[in-house]
């Protein structure tokens, strides 16, 4: 058996990884079992050099706060800002505390310096302006996509002005209030400024669509995309407030499946580029449907890149990483009848794993099932292994390198 499962693992390289799938994909997808572990992100620094100096890849998207990412962009395009104004301001979730993430800025930036346009790489962020507590207010993103179209056209729906906008939105702690979350009452997602906000936020992105080929001629086409994010977003956030509002048992699976289509429909944008990495945590990446027990019971919706593998088919290619041990986190070594334990029991500290030749040397025994002693870290799933198109191994995570704020 560890000879066949050996026969199945490679050293983790972009050729190797590009050579186990069936297509080229415009989106290839790295999902991490666990956030906080640098040594996962310099497994995906490594993985996105090769990428870009070997492939052709010029973007990364990564779980992060879609417009907060344009700080990071402008960074590593233009060299706009410091890099640890960069770090401090360009990262939602705490990701801007990881020495990994900011290695990979400044690889960016410095891969930039003095290349055309054209061929530099590009930073995105495909989360919404939201945390586990609550959701931003729309104000940044809709008076952004606001902006951008009253300085080009004259539309009739521009007769709303700033202060009109001011005038709905109100105080931005109505719509950031923590104990919306748990309370549907307190939140304003539902009252008639609310719902105004939502029929205009729909107009102004209609219009940015019909008036596309007068606005990418008076501007640019990364300006217009980028208002097009700016559309995404803040369409994406009030149907979010609106979900908080529901009183339903169904409110909590609305709430995950209106993110999921938030950050399938970032990642879209992304696909529209050319290739790009994509990392985020695997239960964002999954291809299966995702299932979760909460206070209201368990609730089921499809992630974001279930909705973009229906979308874009062998475009989207998902890896799956997988932890041998988190000691500082009471994860040890993996039993030997789990997928982890028999990757574990190889000699090398990191492979990619072809999952058809995996399949093949377990035979008809399927694995066990590992159980992690930390809700943190989310194990190989032996009944979905086929759902993704090979496996990244990591043998340990090093104590004491965890930077992330929940960890």
């Amino acid at each position: 058996m560890t000879v066949a499962v050996e026969d199945a693992a490679h050293p983790v390289d972009a050729a190797t990884v590009l050579g186990l799938l069936p297509a080229r994909p415009r989106l290839l997808a790295l999902g991490e079992p666990t956030h906080g572990e640098d040594v996962l992100l310099e497994v995906r620094n490594e993985l996105f050099r090769q990428l870009v100096e070997r492939e052709g890849y010029r973007t990364i998207a990564i779980e992060s706060d879609s417009v907060a990412g344009l700080v990071v962009d402008d960074y590593v395009t233009s060299g706009a800002g410091t890099l640890d104004e960069v770090m401090r301001r360009g990262f939602s979730h705490g990701f801007g505390a990881s020495p990994a993430n900011r290695e990979l800025v400044r690889w960016m930036r410095a891969y930039n310096d003095g290349r055309p346009a054209a061929e530099r790489l590009r930073f995105v962020g495909f989360d919404g302006p939201l945390e586990i507590t609550g959701a931003a207010s729309p104000r940044q993103a809709l008076t952004a996509l606001h902006a951008y179209l009253a300085a080009r056209t004259d539309d009739d729906l521009l007769t709303h002005d700033v202060q009109t906008l001011d005038r709905l939105l109100g105080d931005d702690e109505r719509w950031t209030e923590p104990a919306a979350m748990t309370d549907p009452s307190r939140s304003v997602g539902r009252t008639p400024e609310a719902e105004r906000l939502r029929l205009l936020a729909d107009d102004l992105v209609a219009l940015l669509d019909t008036q596309a080929p007068r606005l990418i001629a008076a501007s640019s086409r990364d300006d217009w995309d980028r208002a097009r994010m700016y559309g995404r977003t803040a369409v994406g956030l009030l149907r979010y407030h609106h979900r908080m509002a529901d009183p339903a048992p169904s409110r909590m699976a609305g709430l995950l499946a209106t993110r999921a289509s938030m950050m399938a429909a970032n990642l879209l944008a992304v696909a529209e580029r050319g290739p790009a990495l994509v990392y985020a945590h695997h239960a964002h990446l999954q291809r299966h449907e995702s299932t979760m027990r909460m206070w209201q019971g368990p609730v089921r919706w499809w992630s974001a890149g279930a909705i973009v593998d229906a979308r874009l088919g062998q475009e989207y290619a998902v890896l799956a990483t997988a932890l041998g041990t988190i000691r500082h986190h009471g994860v040890s070594t993996p039993p030997p009848d789990t997928v982890e334990g028999l990757l574990y029991a190889l000699p090398q500290d990191r492979y990619v794993v072809d999952v058809r030749r995996l399949a093949a040397a377990l035979g008809d025994v399927p694995p066990a099932a590992r159980v992690s002693p930390w809700f943190g870290y989310a194990p190989l799933d032996p009944a979905h292994l086929a759902g993704n198109d090979a496996i990244v191994f990591v043998r340990d995570a090093p104590a004491g390198r965890t930077w992330w704020p929940a960890a």
